[in-house]
């Protein structure tokens, strides 16, 4: 997490909301709330290193279901992307490049990488069901950390 979070600052994410997700590393999970200062601190020492001018906001951990809640997620109109390659499959294979591009243009992104063995069915469902638009990285499987950091890169060169 704490790679993500420094590699994530350093291209420009503005926002990182440390969800906990069915399969989420139980102790990564029950130390969350612990690590969330220094997760802060790693992002204001990448911010420094990268010369941004202001750090992410680093939110405390939150289980997936409380994304929902008003005020969680910017209310103005944003483009919703959970990354599941099985749904992406499913919709033959849509790759997050050509979803961000089919968006609203003055729309926000916000991206939903999963813990380390994927998302569980019934947070898929929940995706689906709230929403979210289903997108793969491509054809190999990746770390959560990796994915998280290509999935960032791919969305921010979108925006530009």
């Amino acid at each position: 997490m704490e790679w993500a979070i420094e590699k994530c600052t350093e291209i420009g994410v503005v926002r990182i909301i440390p969800v906990i997700a069915r399969r989420s590393d139980t102790h990564l999970a029950g130390a969350a709330l612990k690590r969330h200062e220094r997760w802060q601190r790693v992002a204001r020492q990448a911010s420094e290193q990268s010369r941004r001018s202001a750090p992410p906001e680093i939110s405390a951990p939150i289980k997936l279901k409380e994304l929902a809640r008003e005020g969680v997620l910017p209310a103005e109109a944003m483009t919703r992307v959970v990354l599941a390659e099985s749904l992406a499959r499913a919709k033959d294979d849509a790759r997050l490049g050509d979803v961000l591009q089919a968006r609203s243009p003055h729309s926000e992104v916000v991206l939903a990488v999963g813990p380390a063995g994927g998302w569980a069915d019934e947070e898929l469902a929940w995706f689906r069901e709230t929403g979210w638009v289903a997108a793969s990285l491509g054809d190999t499987i990746l770390r959560a950390e990796t994915a998280a950091i290509v999935a960032a890169a791919i969305a921010l060169e979108a925006l530009r």
